[in-house]
């Protein structure tokens, strides 16, 4: 499908695409470039790639296919890094779960000769680095691509191929209708899980209650995903703020009437509340996204 791809960053996300594109023979050649000269040396122990080098603007020379995996607010200083080096005609994307800051952060820096179309793997797990990842990452996941105006068709449906071959179901949307959907399905329950957390954690200190101790399954899924890379979810928060901030309101909104209804003794609207969300959960379910495992846990996949 490429000749040359280039993976700027290396961690989960690039790692895993390391691994699905040398499994699917997508690229002849994939140069693998990180700030961090420990972990370039670990992706060349672990075969990542064809070519390593700790200059971003050395990796992306000849590539046909760019990818920018590093945190959201990086991207704009990795474009104008890479910029004078890209191949007139290549594809630049890159996997940050916000987009509208992305767009406004790398376009200006990248010339006019080549294809910038942000993107979005909705994949994942709370763990980090070059081993972390796995060549079924994306099997049966969305893929969410949100071209503008200028987008060239070719190259959209050039990259949309590139993801359907890593497993993706690719989604084209505007950025930012992105940005607010996944402020509450992504980075809301996030930010919950990271608060509860530090809650439980805080109350166990002070109290010497056995919080840890007789963690239930709800409390373990809180903890996984307050595992999660720091650095990544600090630059989420702090580049797509407007919509957070807003479904951050929403559910405060909608915590406080569950509050007052618990007060109140009020039944009736507590059980309403609850047949509704059961009801959405029965959704997810029927949707295939309920098991958080490749392709959901729904076919054996192959690394």
């Amino acid at each position: 499908m490429f000749d040359r791809i280039a993976l700027i960053g290396i961690g989960l996300i690039g790692s895993s695409l390391a691994r699905v594109i040398e499994r699917e023979k997508i690229a002849a050649n994939v140069v693998v470039s990180t700030r961090s000269e420990e972990t370039l040396k670990r992706a060349e122990e672990l075969r990542l790639g064809t070519h390593y080098t700790m200059d971003a603007a050395e990796a992306v020379k000849d590539a046909d296919l760019v990818i920018i995996s590093v945190p959201v607010g990086a991207s704009g200083a990795v474009a104008a890094q890479i910029a004078s080096s890209l191949k007139p005609g290549a594809i630049v994307t890159d996997v940050g779960s916000t987009k509208a800051s992305v767009i406004r952060q790398m376009k200006p820096e990248l010339p006019s000769n080549v294809h910038f179309i942000a993107g979005h793997p909705v994949a994942g797990t709370e763990y980090s680095g070059p081993d972390a990842g796995f060549a079924s990452l994306f099997e049966g996941r969305w893929c969410i691509l949100t071209p503008d105006e200028d987008t060239n068709p070719e190259a959209l449906q050039k990259l949309s191929a590139f993801w359907t071959a890593c497993g993706s179901d690719v989604q084209t949307m505007d950025a930012v209708h992105h940005d607010q959907v996944l402020a509450l399905v992504s980075h809301l329950p996030q930010l919950i899980s990271y608060n509860i957390v530090g809650t439980a954690s805080d109350f166990e200190t002070v109290s010497q209650a056995d919080v840890i101790k007789y963690s239930a399954s709800g409390f373990r899924d809180f903890t996984r995903l307050a595992a999660s890379d720091p650095t990544m979810w600090r630059d989420v928060c702090l580049h797509n703020k407007d919509a957070i901030l807003e479904m951050l309101a929403r559910f405060s909104e909608d915590l406080s009437s569950m509050r007052a209804s618990i007060r109140r003794g009020d039944g009736d609207a507590l059980f309403e509340l609850f047949t509704k969300t059961r009801s959405i959960r029965r959704s997810i379910i029927e949707a295939g996204q309920d098991v958080d495992t490749p392709n959901f846990g729904r076919t054996p996949h192959k690394d």
